[in-house]
């Protein structure tokens, strides 16, 4: 297997960066485990669900992020659990949590946007954690597509914990106007789900069609990583990719 790719800015401007897609369970799992997994990704941008939402949730993504090597962002609690983390590379333009409409009865549903640069590079950035109801998820699908449409950039990232598989209504509205990562340049594992015996994709990282995708999927091999670490920091497998941006 090709060693994964580094995060570096290319001589016409471009950048490539590794991002993260990551559900982390509200950190109800190994913490020490969990920023081990992180670290060792060596990811630009964490796109994390199910971040702390309630009793000092922001003082809980915070020791994650230092732990990790990495600064908070934008979400958690005031998305509704998704969440950005980034390293010093990111220079900051804007962010916005966004809360989602509320269906009576299900899980209040959020989405963490920002839009930074690296660099010439200019990038649009969104991670999301969808409903578990069919109709009330292909809605959120579409919520999205118009929420990368409206950042007002040409180059676009999602991620997140879609609770759908590539052969549902919802991952492929997303994939019908984005590219999967995964499907594009495939890298590592497929399944993300549960972390014991996977046997699903439920988790991905989207992009738009103006970026290369070098590699996309559960990374293996991770250095000062065992497989226990993978198993106890969550109940899903965290989604790398390696995206090669133009330059703005």
């Amino acid at each position: 297997m090709e060693p994964f790719p580094n995060s570096l800015t290319e001589p016409d401007g471009s950048a490539v960066i590794r991002v993260l897609s990551y559900n982390i369970r509200s950190m109800r799992d190994d913490t020490d485990a969990l920023a081990r997994v992180i670290s060792a990704c060596a990811p630009d941008l964490v796109l994390i669900q199910e971040a702390p939402r309630f009793f000092r949730w922001r003082k809980k993504l915070a020791r994650l992020a230092a732990a990790s090597g990495l600064v908070i962002l934008t979400g958690g609690g005031t998305a509704a659990g998704p969440a950005i983390l980034c390293d010093l590379r990111a220079t900051v333009e804007r962010t916005e949590d966004v809360l989602l409409p509320l269906t009576p009865g299900l899980h209040r549903r959020g989405f963490a946007t920002a839009v930074l640069r690296f660099g010439a590079v200019r990038v649009g950035v969104l991670s999301c954690h969808l409903s578990l109801q069919p109709d009330e998820r292909h809605d959120q699908a579409g919520m999205l597509l118009d929420r990368l449409a409206g950042l007002g950039v040409d180059h676009a990232i999602a991620g997140g914990d879609l609770n759908d598989r590539p052969t549902g209504r919802s991952f492929q509205r997303l994939a019908a106007g984005l590219q999967d990562c995964w499907a594009t340049a495939p890298w590592g594992e497929e399944y993300t789900f549960d972390q014991v015996t996977p046997f699903q994709r439920i988790d991905a990282i989207f992009a738009t069609k103006g970026v290369e995708v070098l590699g996309c999927g559960v990374p293996v091999g991770l250095p000062g990583v065992t497989e226990t670490d993978l198993r106890t920091a969550s109940d899903h497998l965290p989604v790398l990719a390696a995206l090669r941006i133009p330059a703005h």
